[in-house]
């Protein structure tokens, strides 16, 4: 995706995000939102777990909201690393080659996009709640359109985006579970959530010697 205006272009799928940059046009400024959206003394982040493929707010340290999300797919995996919110945008318009699809029920990033500072990735809605919960996206972290309105309201330009590919002792205390090795994978991660807990203590303790496959 590519949110028209910011250096983030993503060239292999031709994807845009309009941004409003016209504050002057009242039906293009409904689209563009005020920067700041929560007091500036309080420090708050974003962590996503790509194996538990859920997102928390935090402040100051304290996890405030959890959120499902849906997280990329193979073919399309999504990033990893730090990150800031350098874009934020209501209800905005779906670009595709050959495509222009308005803010509605039928856009497939839904009601909210939050533009992060690498290669055109962001946090949005959708248009396909069953989605969720899965690995879906183009490489985008995908949240349910409700959820992302409530995310919206709380975060602020330039907070940070962790995405962790990894479980360790961090996400497992921000999302609960168990702590898995870093070469566990998402799938290996899925298997141990449906196991006892005698089964999760063997099969992580082998997961240490398999090798990612990205």
């Amino acid at each position: 995706m590519r949110v028209a205006g910011v250096n983030n272009t993503r060239s292999a799928s031709g994807w845009l995000v309009a941004a409003a940059l016209l504050l002057t046009t009242p039906a293009v400024s409904q689209h563009t939102v005020a920067a700041s959206a929560s007091p500036s003394h309080q420090k708050q982040h974003v962590v996503v777990s790509i194996p538990d493929r859920k997102l928390a707010l935090l402040e100051n340290g304290a996890v405030l909201m959890v959120f499902p999300i849906a997280v990329g797919a193979d073919a399309s995996p999504s990033p990893t690393g730090q990150f800031q919110i350098v874009t934020r945008l209501a209800n905005p318009t779906y670009y595709h080659p050959g495509i222009v699809i308005p803010p509605g029920l039928d856009n497939p990033i839904g009601t909210r996009w939050l533009g992060l500072n690498t290669k055109g990735y962001g946090i949005h809605g959708t248009n396909v709640p069953r989605s969720i919960g899965e690995a879906a996206s183009h490489g985008c972290i995908r949240m349910r359109n409700w959820d992302i309105e409530q995310l919206f309201r709380m975060v602020k330009l330039g907070d940070k985006v962790e995405i962790r590919g990894e479980r360790d002792e961090q996400i497992a205390k921000i999302f609960g579970g168990k702590v898995l090795g870093p070469a566990t994978s998402i799938a290996q991660a899925e298997v141990l959530q449906d196991q006892p807990a005698e089964a999760q203590e063997t099969t992580s303790q082998l997961a240490g010697n398999v090798e990612i496959e990205r």
